[in-house]
């Protein structure tokens, strides 16, 4: 694994772990979110910090009850971590209301070198709608053109380009749509697509095509999927990956978590990943 700090173990020197920072709703029941997010960060090398837009009552089941923090709330602590734990790349999950949109990214501009990957909830596993339409045109404005990946599913993706997506042909089509609205990659994901295959798309640009295909696992113990593959995909970039070096280590390490927790009961419905199936010790670099 190649990294764009110098790895050391030991020394006088000061030194750093490699900092992740996720923007996103907290889950109670630990599976998804914040949650799943700081385990992924942990199991894979780096440090996790937190900004909390939203606390969830939640369980295996579903969502209860939902309370949104204050922008004000969620613009301190932002910035108590920006100028404190430099991260060295940023995931940015569900953002449910406008103004958190335009705060959040109003301030991110002032950082255009940390890597954004934003994974854009806008639907509940039921399918309904988690989000207006006003604040999806928001974050197509303002958000998407900050962000250096963003991981939509199906769902998803037809919110964004405003109709359904069944079909290989039909995912490549989306994805070059929502390339066009700012961010540098898009990966378009097809685990909802019917059948015994997940094909996910990669684009960027002109130099980044890449389909990958997968296997589907039979298990029900697939809550914070998504979360888990973003955060993924941020812990590689920040340890110094390529964008498709930190897609390709990021699905597999989804596909062994979700395998590795495959016939683990928590709870009564959709239980979480195994993430720390095989924990990567913290790394520590030479501050530059």
């Amino acid at each position: 694994m190649q990294n764009t700090l110098k790895e050391i173990d030991m020394g006088d020197i000061k030194m750093l772990y490699p900092s992740v920072l996720t923007i996103a709703g907290s889950d109670s029941g630990g599976g998804a979110g914040i949650q799943a997010d700081l385990k992924t960060f942990s199991a894979l090398g780096c440090f996790g910090t937190s900004v909390i837009t939203a606390t969830t009552a939640q369980n295996t089941k579903g969502v209860s009850s939902i309370h949104d923090i204050p922008v004000e709330h969620i613009l301190d602590q932002l910035r108590a971590v920006l100028t404190d734990i430099y991260p060295k790349a940023i995931k940015i999950g569900m953002l449910s209301r406008p103004e958190v949109v335009c705060a959040i990214a109003s301030e991110l501009r002032s950082y255009p070198t940390i890597p954004i990957v934003f994974d854009p909830v806008m639907v509940a596993t039921s399918g309904d709608r988690l989000i207006k339409q006003e604040t999806v045109d928001v974050i197509k404005s303002e958000l998407f053109p900050l962000s250096h990946i963003v991981t939509p599913n199906l769902d998803e993706t037809a919110v964004l380009v405003g109709r359904e997506v069944q079909c290989v042909d039909a995912m490549r089509k989306a994805g070059r749509e929502i390339l066009s609205m700012g961010p540098a990659h898009v990966l378009v994901k097809g685990g909802h697509l019917e059948g015994e295959q997940i094909v996910d798309f990669l684009l960027g640009g002109s130099d980044v095509n890449r389909e990958f295909e997968g296997h589907k696992i039979d298990t029900m113990n697939t809550h914070g999927t998504g979360c888990t593959l973003s955060s993924a995909i941020a812990a590689f970039l920040a340890r110094g990956l390529s964008m498709l070096e930190s897609v390709a280590m990021a699905r597999n390490y989804v596909l062994l978590a979700i395998e590795a927790g495959r016939e683990v009961k928590t709870g009564t419905g959709h239980g979480p990943l195994n993430h720390f199936f095989e924990p990567q010790k913290l790394i520590k670099y030479e501050m530059v």
